[in-house]
């Protein structure tokens, strides 16, 4: 890194602020909140978790279509809060980026964290803008940016909107189980149009295609019981955009599950319970993790069902250093009776080991 050695950065994620440990009361997520933007598109706090998720397609109708997805976790880990040390760890920022790179046969990723404070790592509450040394990700009117020199490849790209926000959930209130607490505040905004550069293989490339962006804050976003959950943001070549997850028991069973398909014509339609059921149609193992993911899909979503490909099989992303965990994050192409209908993301976790956070 160019302002902080990794090794400092680690000791500032990991080593205890003069052992200060107090309780936290972390608020709740609440029904009938209303967000409010651009307010809503800055950091809070407050809560325990948060992030900013970009998932898209380069050069998608091209012989050599890319993934690209852009990461950044805001964690409040509840020590040092009463600690007035510059170095107490009162918020954390961590970020991964990673390109699925059919060539490679494997993601080309990098990551990062540490301790919010000194101008060098942190996330505005005005609006976004999230940053950790020349990792940065902001939005300037309604155009976000994401700027990162990762160890094998540059990125430089705009996400530009062609459609409003799309509030998930009952108005941006998401529940992920069975408690009122369970829950995040949640809105994405999908069919963003990407135009920028990335450098990979030592060559510079003026790059476009699509992406999907989530921001999602929380305390109690999973049970107790919960293993891990499913995720997909599909952008249709019509302008439709569907969110869909389950989360998903030890057992394989499903605790909760819900959805959100916007028409090309902007009509939003909340799906719920068995409205949505992911169905595995071919299992992938990892030869690094031993994990097996099912990383092709039959995605039933109300009335229509879709079948999810993989760009290719191994984009299982290890962020041990980061978040924790290593899960499976994946570029998809959407299928509808052999024809190519749209384009997304597929995220199982939990396959390895059970999330937490």
């Amino acid at each position: 890194m160019s302002a902080l050695p990794w090794l400092l950065m680690m000791l500032l994620v990991f080593v205890p602020a003069f052992g200060s440990a107090v309780a936290v009361a972390y608020p709740t997520v609440k029904a009938g909140q209303p967000l409010v933007f651009p307010r809503d598109h800055g950091a809070h706090p407050d809560y325990r978790t948060e992030w900013w998720y970009i998932t898209g397609w380069v050069n998608p109708d091209s012989a050599q279509p890319l993934g690209v997805q852009i990461t950044f976790f805001r964690s409040r880990p509840g020590i040092g809060e009463a600690n007035r040390s510059p170095f107490a760890a009162r918020q954390l920022l961590f970020a991964h980026v990673a390109i699925a790179d059919p060539r490679a046969g494997k993601l080309v990723h990098d990551q990062r964290a540490g301790r919010v404070g000194f101008g060098i790592i942190g996330a505005a509450t005005e609006t976004t803008n999230v940053w950790i040394d020349d990792w940065s990700l902001a939005l300037a009117g309604d155009r976000y940016r994401a700027r990162i020199k990762a160890k094998d490849f540059t990125v430089d790209l705009t996400f530009s909107p062609t459609q409003p926000i799309l509030l998930q959930g009952d108005a941006g209130f998401s529940r992920k189980g069975q408690r009122p607490g369970q829950a995040s505040y949640y809105y994405s905004q999908p069919q963003l149009i990407i135009d920028g550069r990335i450098t990979y293989r030592g060559a510079p490339m003026q790059v476009g295609g699509s992406a999907w962006l989530d921001h999602e804050w929380s305390s109690e976003v999973m049970d107790e019981g919960v293993q891990g959950w499913d995720w997909v943001g599909l952008n249709f070549a019509d302008g439709t955009a569907l969110m869909a997850f389950q989360m998903r028991k030890p057992d394989g069973t499903v605790l909760w599950r819900a959805g959100t398909r916007r028409s090309a014509h902007g009509a939003t339609q909340p799906i719920e319970g068995s409205g949505i059921r992911f169905e595995s149609r071919r299992l992938w193992r990892s030869a690094r993790s031993g994990a097996q993911y099912p990383v092709a899909m039959r995605l039933h979503a109300g009335n229509e069902s879709y079948e999810l490909e993989p760009l290719f099989d191994d984009q299982e992303l290890d962020a041990r250093t980061s978040v924790g965990a290593i899960y499976w994050e994946g570029a998809v192409r959407v299928m509808k009776e052999g024809q190519l209908i749209g384009r997304g993301y597929l995220e199982l976790t939990g396959y390895w080991q059970r999330l937490r956070f």
